[in-house]
């Protein structure tokens, strides 16, 4: 069951002061949590404000991109790219924006897969910007991460896009921050190069209603179990500090850096209303749904997907000075996501 109206709000947020008309929009992952709320905020900047962009929701199965988006996809501005990020690219059009939200963000990929997670984020991101150089315009925003920061626990304000931290190469599970860092080289290097407009979103633990089966990250499977009425299992004493930011916030954010972002620049996507240990999150969310938190040890082929990374959290200083400000906290979002999804 999901309460359509309740997701409606959500997306008007995401919409709120968005003045995108008459583009050709690609988003990579359209299937995913942050991808898929876009593409729905997208179509709803053109059936409510007329905005007649053509939308262009790539993914790797016409049968996917069907069942997540239905009657959507009758509409003459929607159309299907078929996509995969490990193969090259060739689109039959010419895009004014590209939002490169595909990846495999889950903490079972990381422990299986790192080799694909790497050649995905790398891959992928060098092809659309051969794309985008070749055609000669169109602007670039890729979807990074702020675990490109590492560990660096001494910045009471949290990362601001000048500051680093500390990532061990040598440890698989850094397949995820360390190809994102790369990612975000590239686009350096193709705007410094090239002059290919290209923009980096680093984005904070972002959640809600559009989060996917496959999705293992721990936030994810705290919901899960809220929504069935269940007691949310903790898989570690939950003290880990980290931004998170609803998704509604998140996609308002991605549409400003679209429309305001400087060419070869990094913004840091994040809620200083919503910094908590990962503890308070699953408290906060097994509040709203009247459950309660109980401990648990994963197995170690789950704990090898696990970060190490104890304080995560990121200054959105610069995004707020390009006019840009959530509307949610963390219990507002957390109580939009159970209202979404519960019907």
């Amino acid at each position: 069951m999901f309460n359509q109206t309740a997701y409606e709000a959500s997306l008007a947020v995401a919409c709120a002061g968005v003045s995108l008309k008459g583009k050709k929009v690609l988003v990579t992952g359209a299937t995913g949590l942050i991808g898929s709320f876009l593409v729905d905020a997208l179509a709803r900047l053109n059936e409510a404000e007329g905005a007649q962009n053509e939308i262009y929701a790539a993914g790797r199965s016409a049968e996917g991109i069907e069942k997540r988006f239905g009657a959507l996809t009758d509409r003459p501005y929607f159309h299907y790219v078929p996509y995969d990020a490990t193969k090259p690219v060739a689109l039959d059009f010419e895009p004014d924006y590209v939002i490169h939200a595909a990846t495999s963000a889950h903490p079972l990929a990381y422990a299986t897969d790192p080799v694909g997670i790497m050649r995905a984020n790398l891959f992928g991101a060098m092809e659309l910007l051969e794309a985008l150089r070749a055609q000669g315009h169109g602007r670039f925003l890729l979807l990074s991460t702020g675990e490109t920061y590492g560990e660096n626990p001494n910045l009471p304000d949290g990362f601001s896009e000048t500051d680093h931290g500390w990532i061990d190469p040598m440890l698989p599970r850094a397949c995820y921050p360390e190809s994102k860092r790369a990612a975000e080289t590239l686009c350096a290097s193709y705007a410094a190069q090239y002059g290919v407009d290209a923009l980096v979103a680093r984005l904070c633990h972002v959640y809600g209603p559009t989060f996917t089966a496959a999705n293992s990250r721990a936030d994810a499977q705290f919901i899960r179990k809220a929504l069935a009425g269940e007691d949310i299992v903790m898989k570690s004493a939950g003290s880990q500090v980290r931004s998170f930011c609803y998704v509604a916030d998140a996609v308002n954010a991605l549409l400003a850096l679209l429309e305001r972002g400087a060419r070869g620049e990094a913004y840091n996507v994040a809620n200083r209303a919503s910094v908590a240990s990962i503890r308070q999150y699953a408290e906060t969310l097994a509040d709203i749904a009247g459950v309660s938190v109980t401990f648990d040890v994963p197995p170690e082929a789950e704990k090898a997907g696990y970060t190490k990374i104890t304080r995560a959290v990121l200054n959105p200083a610069k995004l707020e000075r390009l006019g840009w400000h959530p509307r949610f906290d963390l219990r507002e979002g957390l109580e939009a996501t159970y209202r979404c999804c519960k019907g």
